[in-house]
């Protein structure tokens, strides 16, 4: 199966001024993003505005950001929600498109038991031949999928791992201790991922990466070659950074400074809002401190 690499993107969907998706600006970020550390680029997650997404777009932005990076890095689709059939369907067009892998969120709303999370993630993973990551992300769907679930969902064939932001980092090692080898686990949540990664979990699924991959991607390799203390160090220089991206919603901030970076990713989608100029401020204020990894495009570039 593909690998999807250590660190992954969570990629914001560029808009032009007009509000449409911004195709050739998203394959400029992509290609942007994999120059600079990301080894995968989650496309149509939370980061990428998926609700205000139509399918057409979806199913767009898979092919055209996956002509554009090729094989140097893999395109891994958002490709569901609290419907079954549907998020089944949407699975199969990504395939179709050129997605290498899914990503499957716990869904929102509708609260389903532990069992139906396993028989949804399940019935989405045998509808397609691609590999999957599971996403849970507590904040957003008000839904824990339990490290029994998880452990349970290991045991199928094509997923291959778990996007962790549930936080709970006793929840997360036990997944890592109790799924075989094989099984990947990527943080959700930057600030945690020098503890996640520690404890033998494989990476990150970063929005910071849009702006410091490769000091993430630096500060996993220095746990992996066991240097702790310099890994520690580098997660404490980055916490500020981790941390205001989510001042607001992600992804308002990101956006932001992706766009004050030299990117022409236009503003989000209702009914999210740029920020206003105190949030503004503060996010200045802090990233100014950083090195900013992503390398800006020559103008005219496709």
């Amino acid at each position: 199966m593909t690998d999807v690499g250590r660190l992954v993107t969570a990629m914001i969907t560029p808009f032009d001024a007009q509000g449409e998706v911004n195709y050739p600006e998203a394959k400029r970020l992509a290609l942007a993003l994999v120059d600079s550390g990301s080894e995968g680029l989650v496309v149509t997650g939370t980061t990428g505005e998926t609700p205000t997404l139509s399918v057409e777009e979806r199913l767009r932005l898979y092919s055209e950001i996956k002509s554009a990076v090729g094989d140097r890095a893999a395109v891994i689709a958002g490709t569901t929600d609290n419907n079954t059939a549907a998020s089944i369907e949407l699975s199969r067009l990504a395939e179709r498109e050129g997605a290498d892998a899914l990503l499957l969120t716990v869904p929102a709303y509708n609260k389903p038991t532990q069992d139906g999370l396993y028989q949804h993630f399940k019935s989405i993973a045998e509808s397609v031949h691609l590999p999957c990551i599971l996403y849970n992300v507590t904040s957003r769907t008000s839904l824990n999928m339990s490290d029994e679930t998880t452990v349970r969902l290991s045991g199928v064939d094509n997923i291959i791992g778990v996007k962790e932001a549930g936080s709970d980092l006793d929840q997360i090692t036990r997944i890592i201790r109790d799924t075989p080898d094989s099984f990947r686990v990527w943080s959700g949540n930057d600030n945690e991922t020098f503890y996640i990664v520690a404890a033998g979990g494989f990476g990150v699924v970063s929005v910071a990466s849009h702006l410091v991959g490769s000091q993430i991607k630096a500060m996993i390799g220095m746990i992996l070659e066991g240097d702790i203390e310099s890994a520690a160090a580098e997660h404490r220089r980055m916490l500020d950074i981790f941390k205001i991206l989510f001042i607001v919603s992600n992804p308002i901030p990101v956006k932001y400074c992706v766009r004050r970076a030299g990117f022409d990713v236009g503003n989000p989608r209702l009914p999210l809002v740029p920020p206003d100029d105190a949030t503004a401020a503060k996010i200045d204020a802090v990233v100014s401190r950083y090195n900013i990894d992503l390398p800006v495009p020559v103008a005219g570039d496709d």
